[in-house]
């Protein structure tokens, strides 16, 4: 293992989903979890800290219940991931305790994140758990989440919470090797993730859990954009945490942007869930892009969606493209009257910004 492609980062993000945590015969695979503790217990003794997003609830729920696939109604998923949150936890808590050390659950919903108290609270516990030499073991709490207010994948909810913890690495172990692209194990960018989806059919979701290529690159944008190494590896490959952690060539290797957005516009960016979108001229991408600017009225020349002052919205170029994602200070119906007008022709409680430079996040 003599080739790095980056140093080991003080602070990391594991995610194991929930297929590669499953026997062929469909139980929780508890080898593969003990092994993955015990590659996890090795980083943190070498003063790594580490947070363990882990997928199969669910999926260590099924066998217990009699269940041979993953539900697809709500009240079954609940009761699966009610039913296997307990041997999941149990698992982790027997191996790390092996090692002398602790693990903490935390269970997290969107408006663990969406909500700014929430989300700086969530941050604060992590950090706390870290300094005290424990193993935070993260998922979503999918026992009260509703289809309408869910993550939807722990691959988002892994990328969220290395954001939210400033971790310099995310890694994404599912049940490939990588993205097995021809071009090699290195992806330098992915803004395009409809374009990169279609290259890369080699990673895809399963009947027992949620993810799929699509999420996987939507976590290593987020990951990436927040200015942190994110790999993609096969979970069952031995030492393949170690090696990830070192920076060896193991996987697919997303690199880093150079620069780390603010941790507020990181919320804006990711956190929030845009309620609509604003459409603008091309004056208005160069003021934005070029410039940093405000986003005035008199660039906007379409708003779609419901949102209210304060909701976050995604701020479209001409031909569609996603320019920036930000907090609306307006309304949609009232943007609705004021879109295209310049600021001298607005009442003075109109000619505040339609997004103000500080509440918004060019993604481009």
């Amino acid at each position: 293992m003599t080739e790095r492609r980056f140093p080991t980062p003080r602070r990391v993000v594991v995610k194991v989903g929930s297929s590669s945590l499953r026997t062929p015969e469909g139980r929780f695979d508890v080898a593969l979890a003990a092994s993955l503790v015990d590659q996890v217990a090795e980083m943190t003794h070498r003063g790594v800290e580490v947070v363990l997003v882990s997928s199969g609830a669910v999926a260590a729920g099924l066998a217990p219940l009699g269940l041979e696939r993953r539900p697809t109604d709500l009240p079954r998923l609940q009761a699966a991931a009610s039913v296997g949150q307990g041997l999941l936890l149990h698992t982790y808590q027997e191996r790390f305790a092996h090692h002398g050390l602790a693990c903490g659950q935390t269970l997290l919903t969107p408006g663990d994140v969406i909500d700014r108290t929430r989300y700086l609270n969530a941050r604060h516990t992590f950090d706390t758990l870290l300094s005290l030499g424990a193993v935070p073991v993260v998922n979503e709490n999918d026992t009260v989440a509703t289809e309408g207010l869910r993550f939807g994948d722990n691959d988002r909810l892994a990328a969220l919470v290395a954001s939210m913890l400033d971790a310099r690495l995310l890694v994404l172990l599912t049940d490939v090797p990588g993205l097995l692209d021809e071009h090699g194990d290195v992806v330098e960018r992915v803004d395009d993730l409809a374009a990169l989806a279609g290259r890369y059919p080699s990673v895809s979701g399963s009947d027992v859990g949620s993810g799929g290529i699509a999420s996987k690159l939507e976590a290593a944008r987020i990951a990436t954009f927040s200015a942190g190494h994110a790999v993609i590896a096969e979970a069952r490959r031995p030492g393949v945490v170690a090696e990830a952690l070192v920076g060896a060539n193991v996987g697919t290797w997303f690199p880093p942007a150079r620069v780390r957005p603010e941790s507020r516009k990181l919320w804006i960016a990711f956190a929030r869930t845009p309620r609509g979108a604003i459409r603008i001229d091309e004056g208005a991408v160069r003021a934005l892009t070029e410039r940093g600017s405000s986003l005035l009225a008199v660039g906007v020349t379409e708003a779609t969606g419901s949102f209210e002052v304060g909701d976050a919205v995604d701020v479209l170029s001409p031909d569609g493209t996603l320019v920036a994602r930000g907090l609306s200070g307006y309304g949609s119906a009232a943007l609705g009257h004021i879109r295209g007008r310049p600021s001298a022709d607005l009442d003075p409680h109109h000619q505040r910004a339609v997004i103000h430079r500080d509440s918004l996040v060019v993604l481009i």
